[in-house]
């Protein structure tokens, strides 16, 4: 989540210069804002948006990570993976001339649902994004929760994982990684 206030605190700089430093790169296309989706479902919504990186190799570079065994360890795997997820869902979008009209959601106790594609006029599809590499019961829950509490906005959830098995549980798809990156229709059978 981007917090400008903390940002510059956490460096020594203003507010306004920070800002200004995210818009940088942003213009330079280092770095993109994911914005939150709006729509309340009677729950109080969190307005900040995600930043993410265009290259997760510039990002693990920045980190100090050189080697897959250092990724693998690194307590920002799990960030990581979610980045390199989203930022080619955001790609494939734009590279296909459509809008690249991706949101994520979050209410104010921590619910999440990582990317919200979208599946038509006023629905979405809710993407669950795991680096594990064995899919976890407990991964479904905000994918449950979302597509409740959505109702007929909600499109298919997909959870993508770092394993290498597709599967459906609990009404859901699950892609692993690779097939998802790699399939012409990134957000599957819509």
């Amino acid at each position: 989540m981007l917090n400008y206030a903390a940002l510059a605190a956490d460096v020594g700089i203003s507010q306004p210069t920070a800002n200004a430093w995210i818009s940088i790169l942003r213009a330079s296309y280092v770095v993109f804002l994911l914005p939150p989706m709006h729509r309340n479902f009677n729950k109080r919504m969190v307005k900040s948006h995600k930043l993410y990186f265009y290259d997760t190799g510039l990002a693990c570079q920045l980190l100090g990570m050189r080697t897959a065994a250092e990724l693998e360890a690194s307590p920002f795997r799990g960030a990581l993976f979610e980045n390199l997820v989203v930022a080619d869902q955001l790609k494939r979008q734009l590279n296909r001339g459509l809008p690249g009209n991706l949101y994520f959601w979050r209410d104010n106790v921590g619910h999440e649902i990582d990317l919200l594609l979208p599946a038509g006029p006023d629905r979405w599809i809710p993407l669950e994004i795991k680096s594990g590499q064995t899919v976890a019961g407990d991964w479904f829950d905000g994918l449950r929760r979302w597509t409740g509490m959505a109702g007929s906005f909600a499109g298919n959830p997909i959870l993508v994982y770092g394993g290498d098995r597709p599967a459906q549980g609990h009404g859901v798809t699950v892609h692993p990684w690779r097939d998802f990156l790699l399939a012409d229709d990134a957000a599957g059978e819509r």
